[in-house]
């Protein structure tokens, strides 16, 4: 039986923004090209009897696309993921910074 963590591990080297989102797309000679953030992770493992399992899972969050007209090419980001991480974080940094501010005030 062939050991599986390391089929997944093979398996994963083409995982990224082409297995998310897919090729880069020609519209009307505008050339598009998607930007993503992705991560992954598996496991796997058997018994002393050879009975083996494994999983794993993975996430992707599109940052947005490179965008090339001509001549000019450009980021536009993807401003749905951006306010996703950046409300959460603001939030975070701004409790904080109110710890710190009460923690010198004492």
């Amino acid at each position: 039986m062939p050991n599986i963590a390391l089929e997944l591990g093979k398996q994963s080297a083409s995982f990224g923004v082409h297995s998310a989102y897919g090729e880069q797309q020609d519209v009307d000679g505008i050339r598009i090209i998607p930007v993503a953030l992705t991560w992954s992770g598996f496991g796997g493992g058997s018994d002393e009897s050879g009975n083996g399992g494994g999983g794993g899972g993975g996430y992707a969050v599109p940052l947005g696309a490179y965008v090339r007209r001509g001549d000019d090419l450009r980021f536009e980001p993807n401003v749905v993921s951006f306010l996703a991480v950046a409300i959460p974080f603001a939030w975070v940094c701004g409790r904080a910074l109110s710890r710190v501010i009460r923690a010198l005030k004492k």
